[in-house]
């Protein structure tokens, strides 16, 4: 198929679905909140995994927190059994005691919550703001951010740390099970957290070592094109103090122009230049990768990784330099890398049907985050690869669409389901069956269906997947529930 075929889905040059939204990137100094200041904090937005994580800190601190969501869910569970006191809705009344309101970034302006505290006078934060104002309190807080690899980066960084008895506050993306959930308040004066480009939010954190995975388009209802991305992290890199830190890879093309100004930044990489070189990588006969890294020309040691795919030689690379530039010893580091089996959702081995069909759920849902998992899977004993994928947002899939007509290139069989919405209305005549029938059209050998109901899509798994077939549900939305079913069915 054409390159003109294809981009007739193709985005405009800018598309907001929020007009809003500005588009140029923030260089106004980090909000300044004394948080001592209020006792009585309402979170609006409380069951997602970063509001949740901040009422978490608060609650352990002492405060008063109360908060608001739609839906019920395990976060909202634990966050009541930590002493807050959570609505499930939305009403002007549930801020009516608070002194302080904190907010998702998902949260719309004209949310009675949001409206009843501007007519209240009371000071509202977004959830970055009040993470900015948290890190400034620790010597050293750390700050992984990219497009691709936070939580899992942040995870081992994370765990590294808490294994050497430093005693880390950590802020994960994902649920971490060593440490129960996606929170975990210490009392060492270390900070770990993931650091999210979306709407320039990361601008508002105040870190000592920022580490830079990767750069790649996404976030296109915010962000205009790629040059405005890499705007973006490097005003991110200019909040650091004197006595701060870049650790970066040195092979993606955007990161290097970041780093354009950084002739001091760690690098890591494959090529013998970087600080952290990657040589003489090996897989294993179930896929799992392991490689040695040197310093400055020495050898530290063979890392062994427990997770397939070459994408996370490189995030436990970057794990491996900012915890030895942290002082933590490479055999430390090395032994804590294998032990890490990964985060939920990030190539979670759900189980096995009765007749030997392995259920897996990624949250891949970028056309790069796709190829690396499916990369990882082809890598792995198997059958036939089944890839049943939620495209997330109707921008992304947009901005994206020529990207994802060749990510699905190791799958054997695709299904896609309808795309998640979130945040978004579809005011751009997007849709999943138009994906697939481009994909059909540019790859006319594969098995490519477009199949709307997770019930039909649980029923053709269990009908047709043979023993020894990967099925891999995959996207940020709720596809993991049709693992569930298809396990649950077999039960």
């Amino acid at each position: 198929m054409s390159t003109k075929k294809l981009n007739k889905w193709k985005m405009p040059t800018l598309i907001c679905y929020n007009s809003s939204v500005n588009t140029e990137v923030l260089e106004e100094e980090v909000t300044e909140i004394k948080l001592s200041d209020y006792k009585n904090i309402h979170c609006i937005g409380i069951g997602g995994v970063g509001v949740s994580a901040i009422a978490s800190i608060l609650l352990a601190r002492g405060d008063k927190v109360t908060g608001s969501d739609m839906n019920e869910n395990e976060i909202i569970a634990r966050l009541r059994n930590e002493g807050a006191e959570i609505f499930l809705s939305h009403r002007r009344e549930n801020v009516e005691h608070a002194d302080l309101v904190i907010y998702s970034s998902a949260i719309a302006d004209e949310n009675p919550e949001i409206v009843r505290a501007k007519e209240l006078g009371i000071p509202m934060y977004t959830r970055a703001e009040v993470l900015g104002a948290l890190m400034k309190e620790f010597q050293n807080s750390i700050a992984i951010s990219g497009t691709h690899g936070k939580t899992t980066t942040t995870s081992m960084v994370s765990l590294i740390l808490e294994r050497a008895g430093l005693d880390p506050t950590i802020l994960v993306g994902g649920n971490l099970k060593e440490i129960g959930g996606n929170v975990k308040v210490g009392k060492g004066e270390y900070f770990v957290t993931e650091a999210c480009e979306y709407r320039d939010s990361f601008l508002q954190l105040r870190p000592r070592i920022e580490v830079i995975l990767n750069i790649d388009s996404d976030h296109m209802d915010y962000f205009k094109d790629i040059e405005h991305i890499v705007r973006s992290f490097k005003s991110f890199t200019k909040k650091l103090p004197n006595n701060g830190m870049i650790i970066a890879y040195d092979a993606n093309p955007f990161v290097n122009q970041v780093l354009e100004d950084i002739p001091s930044a760690i690098t890591y990489g494959y090529g013998r230049e970087s600080t952290y070189s990657i040589r003489n990588v090996k897989f294993s006969k179930l896929g799992m990768p392991s490689f040695q890294i040197f310093k400055d020309g020495a050898s530290l040691g063979t890392m062994e990784i427990s997770m397939p795919g070459e994408h996370n030689i490189l995030n436990a690379t970057a794990a491996f330099a900012c915890c030895h530039q942290l002082g933590v010893t490479p055999e430390e580091i090395i032994a804590n890398i294998k032990g890490f089996k990964g985060t939920q959702r990030r190539f979670d081995v759900k189980g096995l049907t009765s007749n030997d069909v392995k259920i897996v759920d990624d949250y891949a849902h970028h056309p790069t985050e796709i190829k690396a998992t499916l990369d990882a899977a082809a890598k792995l004993p198997h059958g036939r690869i089944w890839t049943i994928f939620q495209p997330h947002t109707y921008t992304r899939t947009l901005a994206l669409f020529d990207e994802f007509a060749y990510a699905f290139e190791k799958t054997d069989v695709l299904i896609l389901t309808d795309i998640y919405a979130a945040r978004e209305k579809n005011i751009y005549k997007i849709s999943s069956d138009k994906l697939a029938e481009t994909i059909k059209e540019t790859h006319p050998g594969k098995d490519v269906r477009y199949i709307k109901n997770f019930d039909e899509i649980a029923e053709a798994v269990l009908r047709e997947a043979k023993p020894g077939d990967l099925v891999i549900t995959m996207g940020a939305g709720d596809v993991f529930k049709i693992g569930d079913m298809i396990l649950e069915a077999v039960k």
